[in-house]
């Protein structure tokens, strides 16, 4: 069964101390055999204020984005990059970024590019503001699952999470990884990631996976943590201890296909009653 590793980290603004972090995590993974690495979002920066997470920012044909090129070469494993602040094409006359889940291939090509459609403004009254699209442009379309030696890969980011809509729609389209790279806050994550996740797996009766920021990152920011892994019975089979670090787990397709067998709610579903869940440009998958 193929192993997949999954990325627990404490981004700060410091761009050369991540990279340091996050490769020596990616090797680990690699020497323990893993073929498909997940590192959270906010992997290359977590900036301390708009100004400094905007001048930090890159293409994808930056420098940074071609050092994972490279790592994943050298380690021949496959790169889930789930949260790159990138200059899009649009950044000289926007100067607005986006929240890119980027995919690399063990060629280092990227395969698959993601931008979050769903922005994280909220606040909870004296304990956490946030306004995600003051600074940062939505993504405007779901990207197709893509074919890996652990399964077909779904891709989400972090607040997308609690939108049910994407799931069903990457399930629909043939997912049997969900992935949800997140930053959680302290007050957000411990009400909410564990039963999001849960709840995921069990609707889509897919893996989700999702490697996450923990610690303080700045100053004014401490991320929850607790990246895991859930099967698609809806059970953690892998989950991250404080600090950063590694879990692992295998992907049993033949599994997860019995579940689905067993409890077929693809097929049970009432569109002549609700409507289907479906996205732009994403062919059905019987």
């Amino acid at each position: 069964k193929p192993l997949v590793a999954v990325g627990q980290v404490t981004s700060t603004p410091d761009k050369e101390l991540n990279f340091a972090a996050c490769a020596g995590l990616v090797r680990e993974a690699a020497r323990r055999g893993a073929c498909l690495v997940f590192l959270p979002e906010g992997f290359d920066y977590i900036g301390s204020d708009t100004a400094q997470t905007l001048s930090l920012a890159e293409g994808l044909d930056g420098d940074l984005m071609g050092r994972y090129a490279e790592l994943a070469r050298d380690c021949s494993v496959w790169l889930s990059l789930g949260g790159f602040h990138e200059r899009g094409r649009d950044w000289p006359t926007t100067q607005r970024i986006y929240n890119c889940h980027a995919l690399l291939d063990p060629a280092g090509h990227l395969v698959a590019a993601y931008r979050k459609t769903h922005l994280c403004d909220v606040e909870l009254e004296g304990r956490v503001t946030m306004k995600e699209s003051s600074f940062t442009n939505a993504g405007t379309e779901i990207v197709p699952p893509v074919s890996t030696p652990a399964g077909k890969l779904g891709l989400s980011i972090c607040y997308d999470l609690r939108f049910p809509e994407i799931s069903l729609a990457l399930r629909r389209a043939g997912a049997e990884i969900l992935t949800y790279p997140s930053a959680f806050t302290v007050p957000t994550g411990s009400a909410h990631w564990e039963v999001l996740l849960r709840a995921r797996a069990i609707e889509s009766q897919c893996y989700v996976v999702a490697a996450a920021q923990t610690g303080k990152n700045h100053e004014r920011r401490t991320s929850y943590g607790h990246a895991l892994v859930v099967d698609p019975w809806g059970a953690v089979v892998a989950q991250c201890r404080e600090g950063p670090g590694l879990c692992y787990a295998e992907i049993d397709l033949d599994y997860l296909h019995r579940v689905r067998q067993e409890i077929p709610v693809h097929g049970h579903r009432r569109p002549d009653l609700y409507g289907t869940v479906t996205a732009r440009g994403l062919a059905p998958v019987p």
